[in-house]
């Protein structure tokens, strides 16, 4: 008879990670999760407040881990060299885990606390590293929300299998992140010309 495995959220994320990874976090499900671990359903209930408590979970996951993967790229680095650091760093880890990378923006509770933490701790990453370049600071919070849409929609139509031409899809990312460096430098020369949208 084989040993049981002692639960706990750790283990019990793990393996969620592994799964969502897998086969998408569509198709994880309690019982799926709990026949992974060789354990009863009920044995889960302990742990986590069903599966949204288990999502809930996973996206907080997510969020600190993309932090933590960008924030070691950018140790020692600063400027453009640090912009395309963070940003590589980024793909790569949607690239590993694209389940988990998927959960960490399919929240169940967009108020909780722990969550909205990590969230804030990767836009001060983004901001610190942006620190650079002396952008006021409205103009910061826009090219924060600039990369991110950039890196977001770029490696969520890659997920999608968007891009069909045969073309080195890692060469266009690289073309659109120094295409970004590029405008971070235009508005830091004449930030105060720098044209507005209509509302």
């Amino acid at each position: 008879m084989s040993r049981r495995i002692k639960l706990d959220v750790s283990i019990i994320l793990q393996k969620a990670t592994e799964l969502v990874d897998e086969y998408g976090l569509d198709q994880l499900s309690i019982g799926l999760l709990a026949e992974k671990l060789e354990v009863r359903p009920p044995s889960l209930y302990n742990h986590l407040d069903g599966l949204n408590g288990l999502k809930q979970k996973l996206a907080i996951q997510g969020v600190k881990k993309l932090n933590e993967t960008m924030l070691q790229s950018a140790v020692g680095r600063s400027g453009d060299d640090a912009v395309r650091a963070i940003s590589k760093a980024y793909i790569q880890f949607v690239r590993m885990h694209p389940g988990l990378y998927d959960a960490s923006t399919r929240f169940p509770d967009a108020n909780d606390q722990e969550l909205q933490q990590a969230q804030e701790a990767i836009v001060q990453l983004v901001v610190q590293v942006l620190d650079a370049y002396h952008l006021q600071d409205e103009m910061a919070i826009h090219m924060v929300r600039g990369l991110r849409s950039i890196l977001h929609g770029f490696t969520s139509i890659e997920q999608m299998g968007g891009f069909g031409m045969p073309l080195d899809i890692n060469q266009s990312f690289s073309i659109l992140i120094n295409t970004f460096i590029e405008g971070i430098h235009a508005v830091a020369s004449n930030e105060d010309g720098w044209i507005q949208m209509d509302n």
